[in-house]
C-alpha cells in the first residue's frame, strides 16, 4: 500500500509504503494521534446516529444492514469494513498499521457512544449531537490522516479504484458513496438533513484541521508523484 503525504517544508508529496510509514519518525506521537483521531471517529457516528438526522453515507447503510443481522452498529461497521479489506486484495493495496486499527476501533468506539449517549425526542438537543457530531468527524478524520499511518478500509478502496480504473478520485468516490447511500436508505438507513450537512461540511473541515495537527516526518525528498489524498475511515 502506498499513502501520498505533504512535505510541509516544500509542499510537495511523496509516497509511502506500509513499512516506510513505520519508519518515518515521531512515530510515538503518531501512533497516540491515530488512536486518539480512531476512538474520536467512532464516538462522532455514534453522536450522528443518536441525533436521528441523517447519518454520512457509509453509516446509512451500517445502520440499513442492522436491520437484517442480528449485530450491533459497531459490529457491522468492523465487519464491513474487514470485508472491505478483502477487495484490496485485487486492488494490489496493502493494509498499513492504521488500516488494521481502524477496522477494529472505529466500531468498538461506536458503541461505547450509543451506550453512553442519551437519546433524546427534542430537536435542540439532537441539533447539537448532530453539529458536534460532524465537526468531531472532521477533526478526527483530520488525526488519523495526518498521522500518516495509513487509509481506512473504504479511502483504500476507493484510492485502490482510482488506480485501477484511471478515473479521478473525486468521480470514483462520488460513485462509491451514492452507491452505498442507495443502497442504505433501500435497508432502511436514516438519511436527512444531516447526510446533507456532512456531505457539504466534512471536506473542509478536515483540511481546516489537518495543517494543525498533522505530524511531521522524516523523509527524503525525491521526485513527486502526482498528488492525491484518502477521506474516511
Amino acid at each position: 500500500m502506498e499513502l501520498w503525504v505533504n512535505r510541509p517544508h516544500d509542499g510537495l508529496v511523496q509516497s509511502l509504503t506500509s513499512m516506510e510509514q513505520l519508519r518515518a519518525g515521531n512515530l510515538g506521537r503518531r501512533i497516540g494521534q491515530l488512536l486518539i483521531g480512531l476512538f474520536a471517529f467512532g464516538w462522532s457516528m455514534a453522536m450522528m446516529v443518536r441525533a436521528d438526522l441523517g447519518l454520512n453515507p457509509w453509516d446509512v447503510f451500517h445502520q440499513g444492514l442492522t436491520r437484517f443481522v442480528p449485530l450491533s452498529f459497531g459490529t457491522v461497521t468492523i465487519v464491513v469494513g474487514a470485508l472491505l479489506l478483502c477487495l484490496w486484495i485485487p486492488l494490489r493495496q496493502w493494509p498499513g498499521l492504521g488500516t488494521v486499527l481502524n477496522v477494529v476501533l472505529v466500531g468498538l468506539s461506536a458503541d461505547l457512544g450509543l451506550v453512553v449517549i442519551d437519546e433524546y425526542a427534542s430537536l435542540l438537543p439532537r441539533v447539537g449531537l448532530l453539529l458536534g457530531g460532524v465537526v468531531l468527524n472532521g477533526l478526527a478524520t483530520a488525526m488519523y490522516i495526518g498521522s500518516h499511518l495509513g487509509p481506512g478500509p473504504r479511502d483504500g478502496l476507493t484510492t485502490g479504484l482510482v488506480r485501477a480504473s484511471g478515473r479521478s478520485l473525486r468521480l470514483v468516490r462520488t460513485v462509491v458513496e451514492a452507491t452505498v447511500l442507495a443502497v442504505g436508505w433501500l435497508l432502511g438507513g436514516t438519511i436527512g438533513v444531516g447526510t446533507v450537512l456532512y456531505a457539504l461540511a466534512i471536506g473542509p473541515l478536515w483540511q481546516f484541521f489537518l495543517p494543525r495537527v498533522e505530524a511531521p516526518l522524516n523523509l527524503s525528498v525525491g521526485s513527486p508523484p502526482p498528488p492525491t489524498h484518502p477521506g474516511r475511515p
